[in-house]
């Protein structure tokens, strides 16, 4: 099960139109990440509004935005046994159905939450308590949206059918760090600190509940009818199937929050760039990043998914140094700069894309749900989540400013060996 070739073995005839299935499937991820994305852009702002004190250190503030964000992401593993649990036993719609709207429900609320100079020390635990809200709803949304993609794909398309969940994260993330840029141009930096913030996480609202609306409408997948109620493998070949796969994941989570999310807090604490062009920076990234994931995907689908991830996670360990020298390099143009960014959002891009059909591949029909939700989560919990919270605080005590670069190469190293037992899965 660790890797072996996984067919789901429904006729042809059953299965329904699939591009609506991948809107509804994807459109979760969207709002996902668009929030993720946006916290990370804000993070300073938001480390101002709800965890400085009057006359404490912004640093400090900094590393507490980071630790909340890192805590969201461990309640993520939580939400991925909760609900693929459920997604396994009940079916994959209900339980996407259930997420997207606990996901609306506590990101819009982060937007109208009092701040620290209104109600104290309980605006960090408030606003604490709604990102464990979204990680407990997150950690169900990916195994169930890589589940009805990959369920509804083609024969010899899983790779481009699950490209299209690591596609709209992309898409999330730009369209996070879209509406951040905008705010931050027609807005003074008082207006942005003072309420400009809150508009990003309101705007959720509208979006949760179009994606709502498109998974009222999706059927049951195919393979789910077929074969969600086989026999279960034993538990504890299901825990080591998690274990390797959140392992040929880390580096495609540590490498793509570093480059993607952490990156403007980077530029503007370590490298004093400006708000405007920290986001302009992350946006080139994800630029990039959006550009190799689908083609990714799909040469996955012909040359098999291990070269491709094996390739991406080679590059991050070859480049991450070089690259953040270039940045911290006041000589080199802002042209060359731009042109760095987005080869290294592209380069996370070659991990992303056949991601998801590979960890939907470990997994049989019957405890997918669950095991490449919480493969994922996992990853994502300890590789992502304490992406910000690691690389801040290390900074910080070596004073060394190369530290996000050894992170990222350092994390795929390490997944290069684990994704070097893969098996040839073309045409799977």
């Amino acid at each position: 099960m660790s890797g072996a070739r996984v067919h789901d073995s429904v006729p042809r005839t059953a299965r329904p139109p699939r591009r609506g299935a991948l809107l509804a499937g994807s459109v979760g991820n969207f709002v996902e990440w668009y929030e993720f994305g946006v916290y990370g852009y804000f993070a300073t702002v938001i480390a101002a509004r709800f965890f400085t004190p009057e006359g404490g250190s912004e640093t400090e503030g900094l590393v507490r935005t980071y630790a909340s964000f890192a805590l969201a992401f461990f309640f993520r593993p939580v939400g991925a046994a909760l609900f693929g649990r459920l997604g396994d036993r009940i079916g994959r719609r209900p339980v996407l159905i259930l997420v997207i709207a606990l996901m609306t429900g506590a990101t819009t609320l982060i937007g109208v939450l009092p701040t620290y100079a209104t109600v104290g020390a309980l605006a960090p635990w408030l606003l604490t308590f709604l990102r464990a809200v979204q990680g407990l709803s997150a950690g169900g949304e990916f195994g169930g949206a890589v589940s009805v993609m990959t369920e509804f794909a083609p024969p010899g398309r899983r790779g481009l059918y699950g490209s299209w969940q690591s596609f709209t994260v992309a898409l999330g993330l730009l369209g996070g760090a879209g509406v951040a840029a905008l705010l931050a141009t027609v807005l003074t930096e008082g207006q942005l600190s003072d309420w400009g913030w809150r508009v990003p996480f309101l705007l959720t609202l509208p979006l949760g509940l179009a994606a709502l609306g498109l998974r009222l409408r999706l059927e049951e997948t195919p393979a789910f009818r077929h074969e969600g109620r086989r026999e279960r493998p034993p538990g504890r070949e299901v825990a080591r199937t998690v274990v390797l796969g959140a392992g040929r994941v880390m580096g495609w989570s540590a490498a793509g929050y570093t480059f993607l999310v952490v990156l403007p807090s980077y530029l503007q604490n370590t490298l004093h760039t400006g708000f405007r062009q920290a986001l302009l920076a992350t946006v080139l990234a994800n630029l990039g990043f959006a550009a190799t994931i689908v083609p990714a995907g799909l040469l996955s689908d012909r040359i098999g998914r291990r070269p491709v991830l094996l390739t991406g996670a080679g590059l991050v360990v070859v480049l991450s140094v070089p690259l953040l020298n270039l940045l911290q390099n006041t000589g080199t143009s802002n042209a060359v700069k731009g042109l760095a960014l987005c080869g290294a959002g592209a380069v996370v891009g070659l991990m992303a894309g056949p991601g998801p059909a590979m960890l939907s591949e470990m997994f049989p029909t019957s405890v997918r749900h669950t095991g490449l939700g919480l493969a994922y989560a996992l990853s994502n919990a300890v590789f992502s989540g304490c992406a910000g919270l690691i690389i801040t605080e290390t900074m910080k005590r070596t004073g060394s400013v190369d530290i996000p670069a050894y992170y990222a190469a350092a994390t795929c190293a390490v997944s290069a060996l684990a994704l070097a037992t893969l098996p040839d899965n073309r045409g799977s």
